[in-house]
């Protein structure tokens, strides 16, 4: 089987493909045959061995009618010969291990060392990418499955914009809709008009521990019913505080006076404590969307679907689409009083951005529950000859699970964001001043240690996993100072930082004494160096697979080397001022790429720690 190189995604760097074109061009001179470069297989080389990059021969001596070994020999003797770049090369098996002359990687180091944007593309002029995350309810606050939710859309954002792409960042709030009223009834009837003020909690915790008594009653009164001869299922749909709810509802879709005014007045409860959590957790949006504001148009959408014969209306009124054509089901679009659905509203939602951004790409970033959900709305729009509709991308995330299991929200057992929050800050504490980290710290700069560490624990425990794969979250786990953690990285780079403070120069003066000429790379430097030049490379990939997890991945790897690095090797002391020089800007280097990387995950370096 080939394997490919993407040349147009800018997957492999510049190398790699003059390696691939060299070697296409071998086998055309060598053995008579045109291939295209992007045939080849290329790849780094394993660390077991000698060489920087390895071209995968086996294929190839169907073509030289050679054995694997003795047809790489061939073109390794030709790229030596022909391509001034590559120094040597090692047959292992069917394998060609290409090592690169020395010089080509003091050049790079060179060329890139002082560019603080190196990796990151200039605008491209691409359309706009539209990227949907957080869409909190207004029933309750932010729990632990929108902290991923929330970091996996702004991390990605900062990813297609280091690409080069224009981003549009939007949360759409799911303001309305019986959850919605369940809340709002159940604040009317056992409130007793409190308010976050009065009450002391934030607004959103003040309306979820009104969700949760709607849940609770409701549970008692189905329990009544049953005991009278109701099935379970007749009884939750016919308590009466379920039929005040929905009763509720339709008075909202009428836009009755009374109801409108609790709805607003909770709902600016939930937006004023979402606006702190935000704030807190250090999201931010373009925009924000509101359901109440975008169902209707979903709703004259549906009205345009009926006319052009794409859905039908049952004869209780309520209006469905028939998709078992396209693998799935017959899907309700309006239920039979004339209220709308979920996806009424992701209809109308979407027909308004493609109207405003003609984007590129919609992208949502909505657990992996809805994955049906998503194949309606694509396949809906595609009905409704909506050419875009191809357009439309659910980045499915996997749930987030605890030691002791799944959240439930009705139910009270949610992991609440804030609460997380706290608790990761004060176990960021606890942990700091146990390894004596802050001794010489003010009290104003151990707290914004503290904050600055626990918050990367949280961010990059979360954004290390694929988007697509659940995760089990252990905060303890998350702060740790050794190991794949957000604050081992963070610590790495106050590390580089102090080499600085020690040698009480900055970077400037160093770069002004740089004197290269004599400098023998160490293996660890050049892996260093080849782990650098790998860094646009990653950002390509997490763009293209809109995965913050590899950049997360990479940041460690790049961090765990230079640890072996700093460790290992004299970087100040006990070497030439020529070798000091060079290894304190290489240490630069790293840094800069370090910080960068994190900065993606929406992570902040501390300077000291």
């Amino acid at each position: 089987m080939l394997f490919y190189i993407n040349f147009a995604s800018n997957i492999f760097g510049m190398v790699e493909k003059l390696i691939a074109q060299k070697a296409a061009e071998a086998v055309n001179s060598l053995f008579g045959q045109e291939i295209g470069p992007e045939t080849l297989q290329i790849e780094k080389t394993n660390p077991e061995f000698e060489g920087d990059y390895t071209l995968v021969v086996f294929p190839l001596s169907r073509i030289s009618k050679k054995s694997p070994p003795d047809t790489a020999d061939i073109i390794g003797k030709y790229l030596v010969a022909n391509v001034e770049e590559i120094d040597a090369y090692y047959v292992v098996k069917g394998f060609l291990n290409l090592e690169l002359r020395e010089n080509f990687w003091i050049d790079f180091f060179l060329t890139n060392y002082h560019n603080d944007n190196f990796g990151f593309s200039g605008s491209n002029g691409s359309n706009t990418y539209v990227i949907e995350y957080s869409s909190p309810n207004t029933n309750k606050p932010l729990h632990l499955g929108h902290v991923r939710n929330n970091l996996i859309g702004y991390s990605l954002s900062q990813i297609l914009k280091a690409n080069g792409r224009k981003v549009m960042k939007i949360n759409l709030v799911n303001d309305r809709g019986i959850h919605i009223c369940k809340s709002m009834l159940a604040w009317q009837k056992w409130g007793d008009g409190k308010t976050p003020e009065f009450s002391g909690l934030k607004g959103d915790h003040l309306i979820g521990k009104y969700y949760v008594l709607f849940d609770k009653k409701h549970k008692e009164q189905i329990e009544e019913m049953v005991h009278r001869g109701y099935t379970e299922d007749d009884a939750a749909k016919n308590t009466p505080l379920m039929l005040e709810a929905q009763e509720m509802l339709q008075k909202w879709e009428e836009s009755d006076e009374d109801v409108m005014a609790i709805w607003k007045l909770m709902n600016s409860w939930a937006y004023d404590g979402f606006e702190k959590t935000y704030k807190r957790l250090g999201v931010d949006f373009d925009m924000v969307n509101y359901e109440s504001s975008t169902y209707l148009q979903g709703k004259e959408i549906i009205e345009e679907g009926l006319e052009k014969g794409v859905f039908y209306r049952k004869n209780d009124g309520s209006v469905w689409v028939d998709l078992t054509d396209d693998g799935l089901d017959e899907k309700l679009l309006l239920r039979k009083d004339g209220t709308s659905v979920y996806i009424t509203q992701d209809i109308g939602t979407a027909q308004r951005r493609w109207d405003e951004f003609h984007p590129e790409k919609f992208i949502y970033v909505v657990g992996n529950e809805q994955i049906y959900h998503f194949d309606v709305l694509k396949k809906v729009l595609k009905k409704l000859g909506r050419e875009w509709h191809d357009r439309v991308y659910h980045l499915s995330y996997g749930m987030v699970e605890l030691p002791h299991g799944r959240m439930k929200s009705r139910e009270g057992t949610v992991v609440d964001a804030d609460e997380l929050m706290d608790e990761m800050y004060e176990t960021a504490r606890k942990t700091t001043e146990e390894l004596g980290k802050t001794r010489d710290f003010d009290e104003g700069q151990r707290n914004e240690l503290y904050n600055i560490v626990s918050l990367g624990a949280l961010k990059y425990y979360m954004l290390k996993v694929d988007p697509k794969k659940n995760m089990l979250f252990n905060p303890e786990e998350s702060i740790d100072f050794n190991g794949n953690t957000g604050p081992f990285i963070q610590y790495t780079f106050a590390r580089i930082q102090s080499i600085f403070r020690k040698a009480e120069k900055t970077p400037a003066e160093f770069q002004k004494e740089l004197n290269i000429s004599s400098i023998k790379l160490t293996k660890v430097e050049k892996n260093l160096l080849k782990m650098l030049y790998e860094f646009p490379q990653v950002l390509h990939q997490a763009d293209d697979n809109l995965s913050p997890a590899q950049i997360a991945n990479y940041c460690y790897e790049l961090t765990k080397e230079y640890n072996h690095y700093y460790q290992d090797t004299p970087i100040l002391q006990r070497v030439e001022p020529e070798i000091a020089n060079f290894r304190v800007l290489l240490s630069f280097f790293v840094g800069n790429i370090i910080k960068n990387a994190m900065t993606l995950l929406g992570i902040d370096v501390p300077e000291k720690m």
